[in-house]
């Protein structure tokens, strides 16, 4: 039996070798997996031209899977830095890359990450097309944005960030409810200004049938993309927000009657009492599909450390449903993060999502830590390390600052609890004076 796309395979009964894949990582039955994917609550992204890809499951009892986002642009173009970021984040354990490029050598890059990274890879598609085209916004065609999306989708990118539910209504909802920041999706920024200059309704909208058709012929997974992500915390769960996610709820429908795979983005910047309803509002009105997330960042007031405000929202929305976090790195709202600025983001959004796990009850989540607590129990150096998400830094520290006894830390030194405890209960003397 043939198929067209992931989805596709579910529904006909057929293992693929990229469900087999997920189902073991994640220790799920492959029936249970299936069943899933075919009603669209995971989805696995797995373009066919995307030949040394380790495939990842996304949705409903999987693991809170991490994206890094990188790319050149026009003030920083280096591809071999860039390049750089993305090895770096493939050994730290994310799950995926987007490659945001947006100014020059674009698919130079988008081609050697695609044939070089095992991680899923997603990019946005109408940040080439205003670098690839030259053009001032309002004069690219209808015909010339679709072309952009092909290429993505012919070379490769396993998903795509696609704005289609950012149309006339939603935009009409902005105009008339004033927002302090008001469209900071750069992606949907720039298809409002076409929309607004052409006096037209958004293409990937009304010519959402030719989107679909794309995602079938390569099996590219649609992440339906929030243009009206609130950039501040007065802006989050606005009309326009919720008015945008209901007509990405009826495009997820439009697309799964095609077979095709859909996640869904959220926001954004939100209070921490509104990110759990905001996660229920998502799952409910998008139908269960795999929902993605950049932060949410929890207050806006601290630039240079918004990796902390993001995991914070991070974790306590993956721990109410979200499948599927972006990071953040010190460097947002200021500046281009460089490879110190990506490895703290990437662990600090690790660290939400595996928090988020143990929340979720998600199988072997648990075990990690318990392996952890038995390590330091029993003041097995090597062993914590080993286990630790960042095994770098946890043996600089160590090493940095060594005790007098090897069963301490300099931290508390004779002193240490766990020392005692254990010493104890071996029926070994304690003396913390001489």
């Amino acid at each position: 039996m043939s198929y067209t796309t992931q989805m596709n395979a579910a529904r006909k009964g057929i293992v693929t070798g990229a469900m087999e894949t997920v189902a073991k990582k994640e220790n799920m039955p492959i029936e249970t997996l299936m069943e899933r994917m075919a009603k669209g609550t995971i989805a696995v992204p797995v373009n066919k031209n995307h030949t040394v890809i380790d495939p990842e499951g996304v949705g409903e009892g999987l693991r809170t899977k991490v994206n890094v986002n990188l790319g050149i642009s026009k003030d920083c173009c280096d591809l071999e830095v860039e390049m750089a970021k993305v090895r770096a984040a493939v050994a730290m354990k994310a799950e995926a890359i987007m490659d945001l490029s947006c100014f020059g050598k674009t698919r130079e890059f988008r081609t050697r990450v695609i044939s070089e990274c095992p991680a899923m890879v997603g990019t946005v598609p109408m940040y080439d097309a205003v670098g690839f085209y030259d053009k001032n916004i309002k004069d690219i065609t209808v015909d010339e944005f679709f072309k952009v999306v092909e290429r993505h989708a012919e070379d490769g990118v396993d998903f795509a960030t696609i704005h289609a539910g950012l149309n006339r209504a939603t935009a009409e909802k902005i105009k008339r409810n004033d927002r302090l920041t008001g469209v900071v999706s750069r992606g949907g920024s720039l298809l409002y200004t076409w929309m607004m200059l052409n006096d037209a309704e958004n293409p990937f909208y009304e010519h959402y049938d030719r989107l679909l058709e794309i995602c079938t012929k390569y099996d590219l997974t649609l992440s339906l993309g929030d243009g009206c992500r609130p950039g501040s915390i007065n802006d989050s769960t606005d009309a326009a927000q919720v008015e945008e996610l209901i007509t990405l709820g009826e495009l997820t429908k439009r697309a799964w009657e095609q077979d095709v795979q859909v996640m869904i983005e959220g926001p954004g910047h939100m209070a921490m009492d509104e990110i759990t309803g905001n996660m229920m509002m998502e799952k409910r009105l998008c139908h269960g599909a795999p929902f993605y997330v950049l932060g949410p960042l929890v207050t806006d007031v601290a630039p240079g450390y918004d990796h902390i405000t993001s995991a914070i929202g991070g974790a306590i929305a993956a721990a109410n449903g979200a499948d599927f976090l972006c990071y953040v790195t010190p460097a947002e709202h200021l500046r281009l993060p460089d490879l110190e600025d990506m490895k703290e983001g990437v662990i600090a959004t690790r660290i939400a999502a595996h928090a988020a796990d143990i929340a979720k009850k998600i199988p072997g989540a648990r075990s990690w830590d318990n392996a952890m607590s038995k390590a330091r129990a029993d003041l097995d150096w090597e062993k914590m390390f080993s286990l630790a998400m960042d095994p770098v830094k946890a043996r600089s520290y160590r090493e940095s600052s060594k005790p007098e006894f090897e069963d301490s830390c300099t931290m508390c030194g004779k002193m240490c609890a766990v020392r005692n405890m254990k010493r104890v209960h071996e029926g070994k003397d304690i003396q913390l004076n001489d």
